[in-house]
């Protein structure tokens, strides 16, 4: 699912206009007025007759894993926190990656915005790649799935200085071909018919989901077997850089190995 955040004074008129000009599902999100419940969320499907649903404590990562196995595009008005790619209408900080800062909202052309959605890295969740994985032609032979989900994680040792965030950098499409060829190495193996990996970029917290791998295999040993050798492959051979950011410095981890 392709995601993108608008924020600033007419972002909710922009994520129609760029809704409007993608072919898929597309799941539009605003802040619900109506609701008292702080940071709710309402989410409008585009297809006819239209339909809302109101969200009542759900997180708004939890809003989004619900969409990303079911939709092609979310597009989010007005919720200034999240680490989606953003676009900025006016001058307020975000903490996700800039795609477009504009100082009003007359400023955007619609169309070329909606090539960019196109292009932004994915929000993928293991449930949409569990989902991605059932479509295979192969399916009907298989009795196994086997999923890996690496995490950010605080500590090492009890006496670590905590981590907050990690942010992962990547050499644009070398990245993403290395994993395509690793996952199609690994379908050559008997009785293994489908590998998928997803590595988020950008900044990842403290106890969010940074990589996912999925096999779908004939059976458990071959489906697990080869999870383990892919996230192996995955962490040696793809061109992925770390910076970890704890309580008490910033450092790039690839310079501590």
């Amino acid at each position: 699912m392709q995601a993108l955040s608008i924020v600033g004074p007419g972002a909710i008129a922009v994520r129609d206009a760029v809704a409007g000009r993608l072919d898929g599902r597309v799941a539009t999100v605003a802040r619900a007025e109506s609701v008292e419940v702080p940071d709710a969320g309402r989410f409008e499907l585009d297809d006819d007759g239209g339909w809302t649903g109101v969200g009542d404590g759900r997180s708004f990562a939890d809003l989004l894993d619900a969409l990303a196995p079911e939709y092609d595009y979310a597009l989010v008005a007005d919720f200034s926190k999240l680490r989606l790619p953003t676009v900025v209408i006016g001058d307020e900080e975000v903490p996700g990656d800039v795609l477009r800062r504009v100082d009003d909202a007359t400023d955007l052309d619609h169309e070329a915005l909606a090539a960019e959605v196109e292009a932004v890295d994915p929000y993928v969740t293991l449930s949409s790649l569990v989902a991605e994985a059932k479509q295979s032609p192969h399916a009907d032979r298989s009795g196994a799935i086997a999923t890996f989900t690496g995490r950010v994680r605080a500590k090492d040792a009890a006496d670590d200085s905590p981590t907050s965030h990690l942010k992962f950098e990547k050499y644009e499409g070398v990245a993403e071909q290395r994993m395509a060829d690793i996952a199609a190495e690994l379908e050559e193996r008997e009785g293994v018919f489908e590998v998928l990996f997803h590595h988020r970029t950008g900044v990842v917290a403290d106890g969010e989901d940074i990589v996912f791998v999925v096999v779908l295999a004939g059976h458990r040993r071959e489906a697990f077997r080869t999870v383990e050798d892919g996230i192996d492959r995955l962490k040696d051979e793809v061109p992925l850089f770390k910076k970890e950011t704890t309580e008490d410095e910033e450092f790039w981890v690839h310079d501590r190995a």
